[in-house]
């Protein structure tokens, strides 16, 4: 496997457990009944996870001289 296709493939991964997040951060916050801190901490491993995303796309993206 070439590193672009592990880049991928770790993308879809990363992609995968963002939306999980984004899915049990709603369901706290419509319960009404959630643990603030566990709350925060979710939502910065979401944040965390969207900026891995963003570097891993950009290793896709090839060089442009300019």
């Amino acid at each position: 496997m070439n590193d672009d296709q592990t880049i991928q493939r770790r993308l879809i991964e990363l992609d995968v457990e963002h939306r999980d997040l984004d899915a049990v951060i709603d369901m706290l916050t419509l319960d009404g009944h959630h643990d603030q801190l566990q709350l925060r901490r979710l939502k910065k491993r979401k944040l965390q996870l969207k900026d891995h995303i963003t570097l891993l796309k950009m290793q896709l993206v090839p060089d442009v001289p300019a």
